[in-house]
């Protein structure tokens, strides 16, 4: 078995060894991986934080050793940047960006030096609006992980993650965490609203703000109203979303 970890701003996972293949998430920097398949040109990774498997280009991997692997999986708590752009300096005194959410807690596995602000696990669900915030306008994209581009499930991952709570990669995924609530009056500010297609497929995810409003990515990382029975799109004045289920993580 062989270990790895992200030296870069941002590198695509995609479902099939090549360039043209899906993105299924993204890596950023200093999150860190298990290598499970090597070819002449891509490797087959799977993410630590979430278990994601898929392919990176060989010219973005950067390998580490069994030792170091373990000694940040044993790290209790990991920081996060928590600007939109930061930066690490390498040795060279090179600046190489970083995104909201990169874990510079490993920047020093890098020999890089963080310049930025930060944050540590935090069990104030405030904290969440105010993060998810950070992401407001940020285009859609499947399988983004950035607030250059994200899709509904990697939003909330992200906001969850750099406030030290680890949720699974995909909205179907991320349904089988937490506490299920009854009502949505029995929701709060923090707490993850599911919806399903008329199959009953779980396709979409949000995080519900005060007053009946929730964040989420449609188009955007935009605000709407949600209800009883789902996301009302404030600019269309219709309904875009079925509500499955509310989920209290913490």
């Amino acid at each position: 078995m062989q270990y790895g970890i992200c030296p870069l701003s941002v590198v695509p996972v995609r479902l099939n060894p090549e360039d043209t293949s899906e993105l299924i998430s993204q890596l950023l920097y200093g999150d860190y991986y298990k290598v499970i398949d090597t070819r002449k040109f891509w490797s087959k990774i799977r993410i630590a934080y979430d278990g994601c498997e898929g392919w990176i280009s060989n010219l973005q991997l950067r390998f580490i050793t069994e030792e170091e692997y373990t000694a940040i999986a044993a790290k209790k708590d990991h920081v996060y940047a928590n600007d939109l752009v930061s930066f690490v300096a390498t040795p060279e005194n090179a600046l190489i960006p970083v995104l909201l959410g990169a874990t510079i807690s490993n920047a020093a596995l890098l020999q890089h030096t963080f310049e930025g602000s930060a944050t540590v696990k935090s069990s104030n669900k405030n904290n969440l609006i105010e993060v998810a915030l950070l992401y407001l306008n940020a285009p859609y994209v499947w399988g983004g992980t950035t607030p250059f581009g994200i899709d509904s499930s990697g939003f909330t991952q992200m906001v969850y993650k750099i406030n030290g709570h680890n949720l699974l990669r995909t909205a179907g995924q991320q349904a089988t965490q937490g506490e299920a609530l009854s009502f949505i009056e029995e929701s709060e500010a923090g707490d993850l609203a599911f919806f399903d297609t008329n199959e009953g497929i779980i396709n979409h995810v949000g995080i519900i703000m005060q007053n009946n409003y929730i964040i989420h990515v449609s188009g955007t990382v935009r605000i709407d109203r949600i209800d009883h029975t789902g996301i009302f799109n404030t600019d269309t004045k219709t309904y875009t979303h079925k509500l499955r289920v509310i989920k209290k993580i913490f």
